[in-house]
């Protein structure tokens, strides 16, 4: 298996499973409705922000993938849009899921030898830095997701 494609199975592995933590996107959001996704807790991001933050760089990648400019910023990866029906959130988890794929499928197809050519710019490392950070990305927000989803559940049964 080429290093890409590895890289590539561990990326898809955190957002559908097979991983080695057990823990990936599709199982942890499995029934998460948007009011419980919507939820405020302390001073936390949501996980509808969370899900949004960890496509938005997904996507960011993926279009640099394609050999578009990378186009994104710090300060709008938590501009989620308003999430006020089941539907608006299913989008969101639906496109989260269909874009995580795609990246997927461009990681697999590029060559080894791209992995340590600049992304884009010097000053944002190599290609492996930034495929082998998104998945490591969606880890560290995968688990934030988990422990907001457990305090919401924990408070609904309290109503």
């Amino acid at each position: 298996m080429t290093t890409a494609a590895q890289i590539a199975k561990h990326f898809k592995d955190v957002h559908f499973g097979g991983n080695w933590t057990c823990v990936n996107m599709k199982d942890t959001l499995e029934n998460v409705d948007w009011q419980q996704a919507t939820t405020t807790v302390y001073n936390l991001n949501t996980i509808a922000a969370l899900v949004f933050h960890i496509n938005y760089y997904v996507g960011a990648i993926s279009r640099v993938m394609q050999g578009m400019p990378l186009e994104a910023s710090d300060k709008f990866s938590f501009d989620v849009p308003e999430i006020t029906s089941e539907a608006a959130w299913q989008d969101l988890v639906n496109k989260t899921y269909a874009e995580a794929e795609q990246l997927a499928s461009l990681i697999e197809n590029i060559a080894d030898l791209k992995l340590s050519e600049a992304f884009t710019d010097p000053k944002y490392g190599s290609y492996y830095r930034n495929l082998q950070g998104v998945t490591e990305h969606t880890h560290y927000h995968l688990g934030q997701i988990v422990l907001i989803r457990k305090i919401v559940n924990e408070m609904n049964q309290d109503v």
